[in-house]
């Protein structure tokens, strides 16, 4: 189904062997990695699409107060995912260049360095639920609940740091098949605890985020459990070593995590601001375009799932010297990721309505949202070179430039144009702005990728 994990393997040894691979040796690994990855990634968005279309049927009211806190929670998961691949990446390379001592290390110390900074984004989460959505501009109608659903996320935030690390670990290991089937598990158990929560035992919104924090406790452990014990390269039984943090690997981390981190704190931040721009719409819009995100990921998501095997693939090829098997994982994953991408930008147009409809009862919510979802089918493509583009400078270390790239975008030109259509387009106008921007990010992307010079550091 995967395209066999021995076969897998034994692709995966050619890169740290320094074998040469043929055109289709190549496409076969980019496949059978991203392929478990992007049914994993396709199964979260239905899972969640499922979670969402629950919430939205108890009303607009229950589908604008998760939404209005929504982005601050993506800023949330973004600064834990920057701490797992400041770590991870350090392991990809290791593991290429045959140091499984030096990867072993690196897993180590991530488990203390990851727990106390995902401990330290809960608390402040907490902190800041009580007050966030007045800060956003939410209505009085919506605040208690989104204040609710905002400090039981946060508080959950550790758990989704700790999954978050394992499966990036495994991922880089090359284990892409343990992570996105536990993924999926915990999707389906999202499900199964929200209708509990939500339904069985009357809780609302609050049950929407404690489903999700359960599922996320439960596939955490497993997570883990296959990471630090079964795992064929990184498992830590019976192998004892030193936890503590030493400053060579925290400081690598950091490197490659910081830019990563600060990207995602004003990406995140960008998209509270548009947010704040959205909210004086109204409930109805506000609702339209948390929901109309949700469908939209459903197009995205094999983006990502090709983005992991190629920082995996490029991770690996990085850390073992191979310069032009890498520049060649780089375009292969970046043209597969745009060819999905486009496939599924079409089917996205053409069914917008019938997505929507899905999601909520609402006419009005259903009318916005389909025509946001048609406008945002046109930047698909250049969105998978942007998705791609960024796994590949991930696994190359290469984070700073990137990260400096994505944020002129998404402050220079969605927020501008955002700020400037929306007075006159509304939400219609907003989405313009985004697909304008993405179109922009996919082509500057594809610029440095091509150019080459994130291959420099390559030993």
């Amino acid at each position: 189904m995967f395209g066999g994990k021995q076969e897998g393997t034994d692709l995966l040894a050619y890169i740290r062997e320094g074998r040469e691979m043929t055109q289709g040796e190549k496409l076969r690994l980019i496949v059978s990695l991203s392929i478990p990855s992007i049914l994993a990634q396709i199964s979260a968005t239905v899972m969640f699409f499922i979670d969402a279309s629950m919430v939205g049927h108890l009303g607009a009211k229950a589908s604008a107060a998760i939404g209005l806190v929504e982005t601050t929670g993506w800023l949330m998961g973004g600064l834990a995912s920057a701490a797992s691949m400041g770590f991870s990446v350090q392991v990809a390379h290791a593991i290429g260049a045959n140091d499984f001592e030096r990867a072993r290390r690196v897993l180590r110390q991530s488990l203390v360095c990851c727990t106390i900074w995902a401990m330290a984004i809960s608390l402040t989460a907490i902190a800041i639920s009580g007050p966030l959505p007045h800060w956003l501009g939410g209505s009085e109608e919506i605040t208690h609940d989104a204040s609710l659903y905002f400090a039981i996320i946060g508080f959950c935030g550790i758990f989704f740091q700790l999954e978050g690390l394992a499966g990036s670990m495994l991922k880089c290991s090359g284990n892409m098949k343990i992570p996105s089937m536990l993924n999926i598990l915990m999707c389906v158990m999202d499900v199964c605890f929200n209708v509990l929560f939500i339904y069985v035992l009357d809780l609302g919104v609050m049950g929407a985020a404690m489903g999700t924090g359960a599922a996320e406790l439960i596939t955490a452990i497993l997570m883990l459990y296959f990471l630090l014990c079964r795992s064929d390269i990184l498992h830590l039984k019976g192998r004892p070593g030193s936890f503590r943090p030493k400053m060579d690997v925290v400081g690598n981390a950091f490197k490659i995590g910081g830019p990563m981190g600060l990207q995602h704190t004003l990406m995140g931040s960008a998209q509270v601001v548009s947010t704040l721009i959205v909210a004086p719409l109204g409930t109805m819009a506000i609702a339209a375009h948390s929901l109309g995100i949700i469908v939209e990921s459903l197009c995205y998501m094999p983006g990502y799932g090709l983005a992991e095997a190629a920082t995996t693939l490029v991770g690996q090829s990085f850390g073992a010297g191979q310069r032009a098997l890498t520049r060649s994982f780089a375009r292969m994953s970046a043209g597969l990721g745009m060819l999905v991408m486009t496939l599924m930008g079409v089917l996205m147009f053409v069914f917008a309505s019938e997505l929507m409809s899905l999601m909520t009862p609402v006419d009005e919510i259903i009318r916005l949202g389909t025509e946001c979802l048609r406008i945002e089918a046109f930047a698909e493509p250049m969105f998978a070179a942007a998705i791609v583009c960024n796994g590949v400078f991930i696994g190359a270390g290469d984070t700073l430039k990137p990260a400096i790239m994505s944020l002129l975008s998404m402050w220079g030109v969605r927020l501008t144009l955002a700020a400037l259509l929306a007075t006159t387009y509304g939400l219609p106008g907003v989405w313009t702005a985004m697909a304008i921007e993405l179109t922009f990010r996919g082509c500057i992307f594809l610029l440095r990728m091509f150019r080459g010079g994130w291959l420099k550091k390559i030993q």
